[in-house]
């Protein structure tokens, strides 16, 4: 199977069941304790998924999911994440889904489902990985990544390299949440978002926004955080 997914769990008795668990299905594990490990190890290793717990020390789960989606020293982006805690309230799910997580459960919860909710993720995540680096369409609109042409109702909309290049981000997370310092970072190239004015980001975003339309909307700012691509 040769996918790599980080259990980042204080518990050891639930990341030690998650382990054996994952191992027997063929997936690679590996586990941390803390926030500050797990950013670690995503910052240096190759994973395919991550399994995470909001209430861990050092780093919170919400502070990690924060920063793998920031992406500024590799690309975590699109790293796929299921948030397992034992906070059930409604505002938790929200805001992790928020923040770009994939799944939720709650504990206590069925081995047997997480298992089964891994494999979803990562065959949606994978599909669409391939999908997005060719071609993406919804009703009137279409993309095309190879040619660079983006289409409303079979009319051509001119885009410039820059507004292309935030649209095949934005349809490429997923539904994730994407920060600004991602965006100067891989659309300008600019790895410390402090020489930069923020507005050069939400300037060209408007103007993306206008230039498509009725599907303008699909571009979704998240407040004190970046953007999102709802369908």
């Amino acid at each position: 199977m040769d996918k790599t997914i980080l259990i980042v769990e204080d518990e050891a008795d639930i990341s030690k069941a998650i382990d054996f668990n994952l191992k027997k299905e063929g997936y690679n594990t590996l586990i941390s304790n803390n926030g500050k490990d797990a950013l670690d190890k995503i910052n240096k290793l190759e994973i395919d998924l991550i399994i995470l717990d909001l209430m861990i020390p050092e780093i919170n789960g919400y502070d990690v999911l924060r920063a793998v989606r920031a992406d500024r020293s590799k690309d975590t982006s699109r790293i796929p994440v299921i948030i397992l805690t034992a906070r059930s309230e409604e505002f938790d799910k929200l805001l992790g889904f928020e923040f770009g997580a994939d799944d939720y459960m709650t504990k206590p919860f069925s081995i047997k489902e997480l298992v089964a909710r891994i494999k979803s993720v990562i065959r949606r995540t994978s599909q669409s990985a391939v999908d997005v680096k060719k071609q993406w369409s919804y009703k009137d609109f279409a993309v095309d990544f190879d040619k660079k042409v983006v289409s409303i109702s079979k009319k051509e909309i001119n885009l410039t390299a820059k507004e292309f290049k935030l649209l095949e981000i934005f349809i490429g997370s997923n539904g994730r949440v994407v920060s600004r310092d991602f965006l100067l970072n891989n659309v300008w190239d600019i790895k410390d978002p402090e020489l930069v004015d923020t507005r050069t980001v939400d300037v060209h975003i408007m103007n993306l926004r206008k230039k498509l339309g009725k599907y303008g909307g699909m571009i979704r700012t998240v407040k004190n955080f970046g953007y999102r691509f709802d369908i």
